[in-house]
């Protein structure tokens, strides 16, 4: 009689070696039409590592073996970067951690149209070389009165390094000491000046300067006078600084050059001392420096603009400096910042101008709308700021919705995310700097994250 032997079960944590070889293959679950699908819009390395971290489940018996498709692409990303989507519901228009200036839906089309081959640098009429970026500097100095001549390069910080390269290396740069401010992330004007080769002329005290401060700097070995707009706090009390006019009549020969910040080309009523380019330009000053992320609304770029005259010679020499290549924009820059300035009106344009009683409006419905969930929300009275480096001290009357404290954390982990702020123990989604079409995924968001 034949020996009984008994059946031998390997098994893994549990797991029978015939549950593993139900497994699907690799390259089987890849020519499934959704994964490939997966594939054509993420990449194969990035969609193959899903789906054997998929089969290793399986294999652990975390998830049956007919799931690892599934599984595979539920672990994928939206999209092939790892940014994410983000309603900024914090009350501040223009927030550096969140990217600053939304674009407007203009200049996200005309990205589209600029990431493939383009006529850039192309005169189609001629087939010849055409001039690079033409359209968005004509657009700059068209909405800029005063502006003779302009220049685009990839930051606000880029336009002072090269102004300060071309005009100042191995040169003074006069500038009052109060204006010697810190930007975002520890970096420091003054560090940027002296690392083109200037060197540094401080005049006047913290708090106060006056014209004659400048008038007993200025000499021979001047390369220009700076005044830097502290667009990211205020001093207030016993002070006092020289205007742009009055540096203009004692500078001479010497260029003034203006640091206005912000971005913003022309006054805004909101904004009475946040200065604009169109206004300093009219004061006197040769050049006017600028970012264009924060009140123009459009993508990270630095703005070059200059006065009739000389401020128009020193725009091109400047172009022409060889640093000028190795900071200029690319074509998406280009693309967007034309469409932001031609195109209608920005989202961050549309947030400063908002009406109190429309945002009071949308915070009764939204919170109404929430109620009828069964969550416990109001409305309420909000302030909001322009932030990104702007109009510091200005405050923006709002409305919000009033959460418990314990959704903030919740809707930042959402698809989008919503990013509100705690205010005396609540969570507060400010609208100002959302846009009204955006208050159904704002409720939905929170009906999502009520757990």
């Amino acid at each position: 009689m034949a020996e009984h032997h008994p059946r031998v079960v390997h098994r893994v944590t549990g797991v029978s070696a015939d549950h593993r070889r139900l497994v699907p293959r690799t390259d089987a679950v890849l020519a499934e039409p959704r994964v490939a699908a997966a594939v054509a819009r993420l990449g194969r390395e990035l969609v193959k590592r899903s789906v054997v971290e998929a089969q290793q489940r399986a294999r652990a018996g975390e998830i049956p073996p007919a799931g690892v498709t599934d599984a595979a692409l539920a672990a994928l990303p939206s999209a092939a970067t790892s940014l994410r989507p983000v309603l900024n519901a914090t009350g501040v228009l223009l927030h550096t951690n969140m990217g600053r200036a939304p674009l407007s839906a203009a200049a996200v089309e005309a990205l589209s149209v600029a990431a493939g081959t383009c006529d850039v640098e192309l005169d189609l009429a001629t087939g010849g070389r055409g001039r690079r970026g033409a359209a968005a500097l004509d657009a700059l100095l068209a909405a800029v009165p005063g502006a003779a001549a302009a220049h685009l390069l990839n930051n606000g910080a880029a336009v002072l390094a090269l102004v300060a390269t071309g005009l100042a290396a191995g040169r003074e740069i006069v500038v009052a000491r109060g204006e010697l401010v810190e930007i975002g992330d520890g970096f420091r004007i003054p560090d940027l000046l002296v690392s083109t080769g200037a060197r540094l002329r401080e005049v006047g005290t913290t708090n106060r300067v006056h014209p004659r401060d400048y008038a007993d700097a200025v000499g021979p070995d001047t390369g220009l006078i700076l005044k830097v707009h502290p667009s990211n706090f205020t001093i207030s009390g016993f002070t006092r600084s020289v205007d742009v006019a009055s540096l203009s009549r004692l500078a001479g020969d010497v260029p003034v050059v203006v640091d206005i910040g912000s971005g913003l080309l022309t006054p805004h009523p909101l904004l009475p001392d946040e200065p604009d380019a169109a206004s300093t330009l009219a004061a006197g000053a040769a050049l006017v420096t600028a970012s264009g992320d924060k009140l123009l609304g459009g993508p990270q770029a630095g703005l070059l603009l200059g006065g009739p005259g000389r401020g128009a010679g020193l725009v091109e020499s400047l172009r022409r400096h060889p640093l000028a290549r190795a900071l200029r924009v690319d074509k998406l820059t280009l693309a967007a910042v034309e469409a932001t300035l031609t195109g209608p009106a920005t989202p961050t344009r549309a947030a400063l101008d908002a009406s109190p009683q429309s945002l009071r409006d949308r915070a009764a419905h939204l919170a109404a709308t929430l109620r009828a969930e069964g969550i416990e929300a109001a409305d309420v009275a909000s302030v909001a700021t322009v932030g990104g480096g702007g109009a510091p001290g200005v405050t923006l009357d709002s409305a919000a919705v009033s959460l418990p404290e314990r959704f903030a954390a919740a809707l930042r982990a959402g698809d989008p995310a919503v990013v509100g702020r705690l205010e005396h123990g609540r969570c507060l989604l400010d609208l100002r700097a959302l846009p009204p079409a955006a208050d159904p995924a704002v409720a939905a968001a929170v009906v999502a994250a009520r757990g």
